[in-house]
C-alpha cells in the first residue's frame, strides 16, 4: 500500500494545481496569486535546517552556545585544551530537528586542538568550508571579559570569514554577536539566570538592589565596547547587526540528563538570530529553539499569509475552482503551527483538532465550500466578494486557534471561543 502523503506534500500539491489553474486568469490577479503561493511555500514548504558560523577563540562558549541554543547536550567541550579540530559542517540532530553549524577551530590557540587538522591556521580550516556553503548568519562569539582584550585577532578572522562568504556565493551574511560569561562580570555574586527577588544575599551586597543593577550595566558596556570595536572595521560595520550578552552554562551527566542550568538572555539571542534568518529557516529555528516568542510569530506570519491565499483562491472567478485547494491548505496551516510548536505533523491529530472545533472537513464542508463556489457562479461580482471574506475569516480564526491550542497550550474549549471570535473579527475587517 502506498504511503499516505506528508502535509508538506499536500500543500505542495495543491500549491501547484493552483498555479496550473492561473493561466486562466487576468494578468493582474494571477500575478498576485503567484506572489502569495510564493510566500506560502516558503513558509510552509521550503523550510531547511538555519545555517550557522561560530566564530571565535578557544575558550569563547561556541559549542556551549550550541548546547545553550538548542536546550541539550549537542556539541562536545573541551575543557581544557581546544576540543574542535578541522572546520566543518555538521548537522546537530536533536528530537526537534537539526540545526546545521560550521564548528570551527578556535582561533589565537595556545595549544593544537583535540581533533587533528589537515589545515595549518584555523583561519585556512575555516575557509575551506566557508567555500562549500553560505552560511545564513555568523555568530561572532566572545567572552564578556575579553571584549577590549587582544580582539583585533578575532576581528581579522572575523573579517577573513566575511570576505570568504562574499568570494565565494556574493554573499555577506549578517553578524550576531553572542557575549558569553556574563555571570564573570562584577559583582560575581549577582546571579543573573535567578529571577530577582530569588537571589540569596551574598557577603557584600544585596542582588535585589543596586548590585544588580551594576551588574546589568557592565553587560551593557560590554556589548556596546564590542560593537564599537566591530563597527571600527569597515568590512564588518555594515553587516553587524547586535550583540547580545549572554550566559550560556549547563551541565549534564555521563548519559545526558541535564544537572544544572544557568542560561540567561539565551531567549533574547534566539531572538535577534530568528530575525535574521532567512524565511525558510525561521520555522525550523523556531521549533529546535521552543522560544514560545517566536513559535507565536511564526503562527502569525503562517496565518496572515494562508488566509491572504485562500482569500484569493476563493476570489477566482472559476466555479468549485477552490474547494479542494482551501481545504489543504487550512488543513496545512494548523499541521505547520502544531510542527512549530513541538508536535509531529500529523494528520490524524490534525483531523482530531478540527472536529473538536467543529470544523467537518469531510462532506459536509465540501458541500459549503461547493455552495460557496455556486453563489460565485450565479452572482460572480458579489459572489466573488462574500466567498472571499469567508474563506479569509475562517482562516484566520482556524490560525488563532491552533496557535493558541499548540504553541500556548490553551484547552480546547478556550480554542473552540478564540476561533469562533477570531472568525467574527476578520469577517468585519479583512486585510
Amino acid at each position: 500500500m502506498a504511503a499516505e502523503p506528508t502535509a508538506r506534500q499536500q500543500i505542495a500539491d495543491s500549491l501547484k494545481r493552483l498555479e496550473a489553474l492561473l493561466g486562466m486568469l487576468p494578468s493582474d490577479a494571477a500575478k498576485d496569486l503567484r506572489g502569495r503561493i510564493a510566500t506560502v511555500r516558503t513558509l510552509m514548504v521550503e523550510q531547511r535546517p538555519p545555517a550557522l558560523v561560530l566564530v571565535g577563540r578557544r575558550g569563547a562558549g561556541k559549542s556551549s552556545i550550541v548546547n545553550s541554543l538548542l536546550g541539550c547536550k549537542a556539541a562536545e567541550l573541551g575543557h581544557v585544551r581546544g576540543q574542535t579540530g578541522r572546520g566543518r559542517w555538521f548537522a546537530v540532530e536533536t528530537a526537534r530537528g537539526s540545526l546545521s553549524i560550521l564548528d570551527t577551530r578556535g582561533i589565537q590557540e595556545g595549544s593544537k586542538p583535540a581533533e587533528q587538522d589537515e589545515a595549518k591556521t584555523p583561519i585556512a580550516s575555516i575557509l575551506v568550508e566557508i567555500s562549500k556553503r553560505a552560511p545564513d548568519v555568523i555568530v561572532f562569539v566572545v567572552r564578556a571579559i575579553d571584549v577590549d582584550s587582544a580582539v583585533d585577532g578575532d576581528l581579522d578572522a572575523l573579517q577573513h570569514v566575511v570576505r570568504a562568504s562574499d568570494r565565494s556565493h556574493r554573499v555577506i551574511p549578517p553578524i550576531v554577536c553572542a557575549v558569553t560569561h556574563a555571570d564573570l562580570l562584577e559583582p560575581k555574586g549577582v546571579r543573573l539566570h535567578v529571577a530577582p527577588g530569588g537571589d540569596t544575599p551574598h557577603p557584600g551586597g544585596d542582588a535585589d538592589g543596586g548590585e544588580r543593577d551594576e551588574k546589568l550595566e557592565h553587560v551593557t558596556l560590554a556589548e556596546r565596547t564590542i560593537e564599537d570595536k566591530i563597527r571600527t572595521r569597515a568590512a564588518l560595520a555594515p553587516h553587524l547587526k547586535q550583540a547580545v550578552c549572554v550566559s550560556t552554562y549547563m551541565s549534564f551527566r555521563p548519559d545526558g540528563e541535564l544537572r544544572a542550568d544557568e542560561r540567561w538572555h539565551i531567549d533574547e539571542l534566539s531572538r535577534v538570530l530568528y530575525a535574521h534568518l532567512p524565511s525558510e529557516g525561521k520555522a525550523a529555528f523556531a521549533r529546535l529553539s521552543q522560544v514560545r516568542g517566536l513559535q507565536d510569530d511564526v503562527a502569525t506570519d503562517l496565518t496572515r499569509a494562508t488566509a491572504a491565499l485562500c482569500a484569493g483562491i476563493a476570489a477566482i472567478p472559476i466555479p468549485i475552482a477552490d474547494v479542494l485547494p482551501l481545504t489543504t491548505l487550512q488543513a496545512g496551516l494548523v499541521a505547520s503551527i502544531a510542527w512549530v510548536s513541538g508536535r509531529a505533523l500529523d494528520a490524524a491529530a490534525v483531523r482530531e483538532f478540527l472536529g473538536a472545533l467543529g470544523v467537518n472537513v469531510g462532506a459536509a464542508y465540501a458541500l459549503r465550500e461547493a455552495a460557496r463556489a455556486l453563489i460565485k457562479f450565479v452572482f460572480p461580482a458579489g459572489g466573488m466578494l462574500v466567498s472571499a471574506g469567508v474563506a479569509f475569516a475562517g482562516t484566520m480564526g482556524l490560525g488563532a486557534a491552533a496557535k493558541a491550542y499548540f504553541v500556548h497550550g490553551q484547552p480546547i474549549e478556550t480554542a473552540r471561543k478564540i476561533f469562533e471570535d477570531e472568525k467574527r473579527r476578520a469577517g468585519r475587517s479583512p486585510d
